[in-house]
């Protein structure tokens, strides 16, 4: 489902990644929700990083503008 508002908007939501990210980051859900997929997997390898970067990369998605889904067009608020 593509946003007919904004092309260059992603229909992805920027707080449902960091959501999922911060909560289930361990397994890379923010990032597989982004499309970000070898990230994602980084993540489900490492467990997070022990937590430390699921939770940061989870705080960033919520705090930053500037996150882009797979396709490169940025999360919508």
């Amino acid at each position: 489902m593509a946003n007919t508002a904004n092309p260059e908007l992603s229909d992805k939501s920027k707080v449902v990644a960091g959501i999922l990210q911060i909560f289930l980051g361990g397994f890379g859900a923010g990032r597989f929700y982004t499309g970000h997929t070898g990230m994602a997997l980084a993540q489900l390898f490492t467990c997070g990083g022990l937590g430390i970067w699921a939770l940061i990369d989870g705080i960033i998605f919520l705090t930053s503008n500037d996150r882009t889904d797979a396709q490169g067009r940025k999360l919508a608020g």
